[in-house]
This record gives structure tokens, C-alpha cells and sequence, in this order.
């Protein structure tokens, strides 16, 4: 339990929380209402299908392999008090729920309707004669060179399969050339195959026609057994977990520690199997035993069990009628010159409205400015062939002082960011690591450039990552800012990130570990005493996340003081809206849209003189205790109004992509009342750049 919350605290009482892992499961029943939804563009809607089942898989390789940890090690329980085998039984059947809408969806919607609009995936009964004749010449030449069945038996033990890697299960009659029974066999996809195959025009007479791998493996698998009988062929895939444990205390090299576990991940503990659901149960029970798993960790899946694949369809059709219409990123005048226009004052960009240009603009100046004597930067997702890295790469041989504080264990971006780390120290950059113990998840840029017989510091600070890429989808805020102040607290945590400075005391920043965490309770309970003398108070925050119970605990006590809280959750929501006499006064609303919604926003009313911050932390006990953070205040009047405008007001506007938690744990789509005019966020962003 975290800090400030004590078993006696009735505002601990277990039933104020929902479980984490479950609300965030839930978040992807919000995505999957996009594939649904009929007003969005039909390729859009199987985008959206595809994002749901990809967020499940990381779901069951990170936050289930979590629980099924702190099972296993009798970990204390969360807030919610349930005990970890109770989450785990809630999680499969939840998940069942959603596997169960998500082939409905496109076995009953998406698909037909694609089909109907010219873009046709055929399943293996739907093949006519031509089709089928060019597939099995695809699979002689294209597919069975590079497979290697396994035949199981004493001299051939069951293969080590690949976390979320496509395979076929094959039931065999006979006897093969050495005179072995056969059995089963598996038959493994190496991940060089595509796993969606065009079919040419010619051929099917469509021009965006596809099929499954896995359906061309099932169909030929007998002719990788001549002379055998295939009795069956049943694809299946097995989701492991995928968390790193690294003990940094004990490691000498944490690089090269990360090296080593990233070589074994994909065949850590499995935590489901997906299986056609034709399957017969003998073979499901052999897996399953094989997997060390249990019964309700099966899932039967009527289609493919790497559904998510489809989305190469989504790049591979050019039809501009069924995707959202293309957008240009607002773009900043006076980059050219961005020191001189960072002098004229400060600049907010709001991605992906505004261009990520000006940070690259800022970086790539830096490292030609012969008046720049250093570069400081975090990365925690940089993206592949980064510019960033790119121009930092130039700064340092260009001479200046570069250092950048590389996050080498950014999930999933481990490989990438050691990748990162190399080709940096190769350059000459001093590289960082971080602080043991602590992610370094801040976004912070920081520039010393000589300007006449003064040094002045330029800094970015950024709600999101690094990453061209996810500046495109991705709604946050950056701040470039010359502000003095500002620097020096950027220059001063930078010190503590490379080197062992003692705790700092910063103007204007709030840091993780030490003072974010205390400022926002501080702040929240500031707005409950200002409420209680009558004063004006208020809190709204946008997030992706809240699960702290400190913080949950002070939210409580505004709303028992008579604070409107409005919060902006776009996922997991521990904290337990509309209780009666505890949080009546508490709104929670997640909005799912075009953009995933990412940028993590604190205003407070403050007695009429509010308070407004960007963050790289959302209200999660990880992030306000275990990590490296910063939340940073929009100083400027102009910027300050133009945040709140574009994300407080426009946000609690939005009445058509927007999601209210309930009470009970449910989350109910916002309607327009009859008098109100229907308004999206992301939609008036958008149309807020084009006008």
C-alpha cells in the first residue's frame, strides 16, 4: 500500500477500488466499439479490431504475467483487496468475453462487410479452382522450403514454441520411410513468412484479395508427410510472458544483462493458448499440460489465431474512401531559426495537430550552431532510423558536449534502445543509463548555447516520447521554453541523472521520485480546504492511467469537500467514481478515438489562480514513486490559455468519443442531449489546423 493510506483509513476500504488489471482489460472492449462503429471509415474499423487484439496479447505478456507472478511469490494484494488467483480467474473470463466479441466483429462484420466493398479475405472453403491451384504452388515454392516439421516421439520431445509465433498442430496415421507410427507433428512458421499472402489479380480477379498463412498451412500440411495420413491440422499460438527481470543491484553491466534475458524472452512462462476451436480435446489437453497451463487459459478461436495480422490489409489496399482523410501537422513559422524564435517566447506544440517538426528543427540546429557547446536528452522510444539520434550523432562530432540518457528497459524497446545506446557511444556521446531502480521516463531536452558573454539554456519538455512515429497518432504536449528558471531545474535533475548529485530543490519542476508525488496531493488537498472556506476550487487531470491509492485517497477527500473533479482516464481507472458521501463529486471519463489519447495534463483552480501543468507521468504508483518524471507549468499566460482551451474545455465538451465510468465499473458512451450539438475533441483539433 502506498504511502499516506493505512488499513484503518476508511477511504482504504476495499471496495472504493476497482482492480487495475481488469480496467485495463476493459479498455479494450472501448477500442473494439470503434470496430463497430459505423460512422468510422470500414478499413479504420479493422484497424481498431486489430489494435484490440494486439493490446490483449501485451495484456496477458505483461499485466496477467504480473499477477500470475505475485500469485506464485504470495505477493501482497492491491488496494481491491483481491487476492492474485481470484484476478487471474476474473481475467480469463473477461478476456473470453472480449475473444468471443472480437471474432464476432469480424466474422460476422468486418469481414462481410470489406468483401462487399472489393477487399476480400477467403477462407479455405470459399477457394475456387484457380485459387486453389496457385496456392499450392505458393506453398511448394514460397512456404515449404523453409518449414521443418517435427514428428513427436521419445527422440523428438516437444519443440520449444515462440511466445505469439503461428503453428500447426498435425494428427498423422501411418508410418513414415524409418517405419515410426505417426502421431503428431508440429509444424512451426518461421516469422520470415508473411502471414497475410495477396492473391494477383489474375488469379482471383480482384486486385485486394488476401488469405491467411495459417489457412494455406492447413490446407497443404499433408504434403510435408508423404506417404502419411493427416487426420487433422489445427493451428495454434501461445502467448508467454514477456516481462524482464533484471536484478540491478547484482548485475555489473545492466546492457549486458538485458542481452542475455532479452535471448530467452520469447520462451518465458506461457500465460494462454489460443487454438482453433475445432480442435479435439485430447490434443488441447496435450498442450495445455505441455504449457503448464490451466483449463481456462484455452481459448477456442473460430478463424485465425493471429487475428491481429489482418492489419497488413489495412497498408496493403490503397482505397482513401475507407481510411480516415489524410491531415497535415499544423507547421511553426520560424524554424529556420528556431533560437531566435524560441526568444521571442515560448512554444507549445500539440501533437499531432502541430508538427514534430520544431524538436527535430531544434536538435539538428543544435548540432550545426558553432555557439551550442551541449546537448542533454532522455530517450526512452526513439523509433527505427531515428533523425534524433541522427542529429545527435552529428552534434557529437561536430564537437559538442553531447549526453543522452538512454532508457534501456522501455518494454518492448530494449533491443531497439541497446541498438540506440551503440551506435551513440560509437559517435562519441556519453551515454547514460539511468538511475538503478528507476526508469527514466521523463522527456526533457536541454541546449547550452553561447550567446555574447552569457550562456543560456534552451529546453524541450514533453508529455510523450522522442518518436516521430508516435508524434503522428499520438495526442501530447511539448513546450520549448527559454526560460531561466526552467533550465536550470532541467540542467540540475540532467546532473543528478549522470552523475550521484545529492537531492536537489528545483523552482519550478515537480520530479519524481521525490516531489511529484507530495505536490499533487499537496495540490489536491489545497483545492479541499479552499472548498470548505468557500473559496473556488476545482481539479481537472487528463491521463492514461490512475491506480496510486495515495492520491485516489486525496481525490476523495476533495469531493467529500464539495471539489468537482473531472479526470481524464484513457485506461485503467482504479479509483471508484459516484459513491455516495465519498467520491459523488468525481467524473471519470475516457475518450477513444482516431488519436490514441497520451498527454498527461494537472489544472487546478487554486482560489482563482489555477495552477496548470504537462507531465510525462500518469497518477500510477510506478510512475509517481518508481520512476524518473517530470511535470513542468505552462508559465506563459497565452500558452496556459491555449492548454486549457484545447485540452481541458474541448476535452469536457466532447460528447461523441467519450466514455463515463460508472459506479459499478462500467463505462457508458456519451450521447448529445437533445439541445447540445454533437462534438468530438479530436474532431475539433482537427478542423482547428485546417481552419
Amino acid at each position: 500500500m502506498s504511502e499516506g493510506v493505512t488499513a484503518d483509513d476508511p477511504l482504504a476500504d476495499p471496495s472504493l477500488y476497482f482492480n487495475r488489471e481488469l480496467s485495463q482489460l476493459d479498455f479494450n472492449f472501448r477500442v473494439l466499439a470503434q470496430a463497430q462503429d459505423e460512422s468510422i471509415p470500414l478499413l479504420e474499423r479493422l484497424r481498431f479490431l486489430c489494435i484490440s487484439c494486439t493490446n490483449l496479447d501485451e495484456f496477458f505478456e505483461i499485466r496477467a504475467a504480473t499477477v500470475r507472478h505475485a500469485q506464485d511469490y504470495s505477493v501482497q494484494t492491491a488496494p481491491d483487496g483481491l487476492a492474485p488467483a481470484t484476478v487471474l480467474r476474473r481475467i480469463h473470463d473477461r478476456a473470453a468475453e472480449l475473444v468471443t466479441a472480437q471474432y464476432a466483429c469480424w466474422n460476422d462484420v468486418l469481414r462481410p462487410a470489406l468483401g462487399e466493398a472489393g477487399v476480400r479475405i477467403f477462407g479455405r472453403d470459399k477457394w475456387n479452382a484457380r485459387q486453389k491451384r496457385w496456392l499450392r504452388a505458393y506453398f511448394r515454392n514460397e512456404i515449404m522450403p523453409v518449414l521443418s516439421p517435427l514428428g513427436l516421439d521419445p527422440a523428438h520431445p516437444f519443440p520449444k514454441i515462440l511466445n505469439k509465433s503461428l503453428n500447426v498442430v498435425v494428427v498423422l496415421k501411418g508410418k513414415d520411410a524409418f517405419g515410426r507410427s505417426g502421431h503428431l507433428a508440429i509444424v512451426r512458421a518461421p516469422r520470415s513468412l508473411p502471414r497475410i499472402i495477396q492473391l494477383p489479380e489474375r488469379v482471383s480477379g480482384g486486385e485486394s484479395d488476401f488469405v491467411f498463412l495459417s489457412a494455406v498451412l492447413s490446407e497443404f500440411v499433408d504434403e510435408l508427410f508423404p506417404g502419411m495420413e493427416v487426420k487433422g491440422a489445427y493451428q495454434f499460438r501461445v502467448t508467454r510472458n514477456s516481462e524482464l527481470l533484471v536484478d540491478e543491484q547484482e548485475v555489473e553491466n545492466l546492457a549486458l544483462a538485458l542481452r542475455d534475458e532479452l535471448a530467452g524472452r520469447g520462451y518465458l512462462r506461457a500465460m494462454r493458448l489460443e487454438i482453433a476451436g475445432n480442435c479435439p480435446k485430447p490434443i488441447v489437453a496435450t498442450l495445455l499440460k505441455n504449457f503448464d497451463l490451466p483449463d481456462n487459459a484455452v481459448y477456442r478461436i473460430d478463424g485465425p489465431v493471429n487475428l491481429n495480422r489482418v492489419i497488413q490489409v489495412y497498408d496493403l489496399v490503397q482505397r482513401p474512401e475507407l481510411k480516415y482523410p489524410p491531415f497535415q501537422p499544423r507547421q511553426l513559422r520560424g524554424i529556420d531559426e528556431i533560437f531566435q524564435r524560441v526568444d521571442d517566447g515560448d512554444i507549445l506544440l500539440h501533437h499531432p495537430f502541430d508538427a514534430f517538426t520544431p524538436v527535430l528543427e531544434l536538435i539538428k540546429q543544435a548540432a550545426e550552431d558553432p555557439n551550442v557547446l551541449a546537448i542533454k536528452q532522455t530517450l526512452y522510444r526513439t523509433g527505427k532510423d531515428s533523425a534524433i539520434v541522427e542529429h545527435l550523432v552529428q552534434a557529437a562530432r561536430n564537437g559538442k558536449d553531447v549526453t543522452v540518457v538512454v532508457e534501456l528497459r522501455a518494454r518492448f524497446d530494449e533491443d531497439a534502445n541497446l541498438g540506440v545506446a551503440d551506435r551513440l557511444q560509437e559517435a562519441g556521446v556519453q551515454v547514460v543509463y539511468g538511475v538503478v531502480g528507476y526508469k527514466t521516463h521523463a522527456k526533457m531536452l536541454l541546449i547550452v548555447r553561447r550567446e555574447g558573454r552569457k550562456l543560456r539554456r534552451y529546453v524541450h519538455l514533453g508529455t510523450g516520447n522522442y518518436h516521430s512515429g508516435t508524434a503522428r497518432g499520438y495526442t501530447d504536449l511539448g513546450l520549448i521554453t527559454a526560460d531561466p528558471a526552467i533550465g536550470s531545474d532541467v540542467h540540475q535533475i540532467f546532473q543528478q541523472l549522470s552523475g550521484l548529485a545529492p537531492a536537489i530543490q528545483l523552482q519550478h519542476l515537480l520530479q519524481s521520485p521525490f516531489t511529484l508525488h507530495r505536490g499533487v496531493i499537496e495540490r489536491i488537498d489545497r483545492e479541499a480546504d479552499n472548498a470548505r472556506a468557500g473559496r473556488p476550487a476545482r481539479i481537472v487531470a487528463k491521463m492514461n492511467a490512475i491506480n496510486e491509492p495515495g492520491v485516489i485517497r486525496a481525490l476523495y477527500r476533495a469531493s467529500q469537500a464539495g471539489v468537482r473533479v473531472d479526470l481524464f482516464v484513457r485506461g485503467a481507472c482504479t479509483l471508484r467514481p459516484g459513491v455516495e458521501g465519498v467520491s459523488d463529486n468525481i467524473r471519470v471519463i475516457s475518450v477513444v478515438g482516431r488519436f490514441l489519447e497520451h498527454h498527461r495534463v494537472y489544472w487546478f483552480a487554486n482560489n482563482g489562480k489555477p495552477e496548470l501543468f504537462g507531465a510525462s507521468a500518469d497518477w500510477l504508483e510506478r510512475n509517481l514513486l518508481h520512476r524518473v518524471e517530470t511535470c513542468f507549468p505552462f508559465l506563459d499566460p497565452a500558452i496556459a490559455a491555449r492548454v486549457r482551451e484545447e485540452v481541458i474545455d474541448n476535452y469536457l465538451a466532447d460528447n461523441t468519443q467519450a466514455w463515463e465510468l460508472q459506479a459499478d465499473g462500467c463505462y457508458r458512451r456519451l450521447e448529445p442531449d437533445d439541445d447540445a450539438m454533437p462534438h468530438s475533441a479530436q474532431a475539433w483539433l482537427l478542423a482547428r489546423i485546417n481552419g
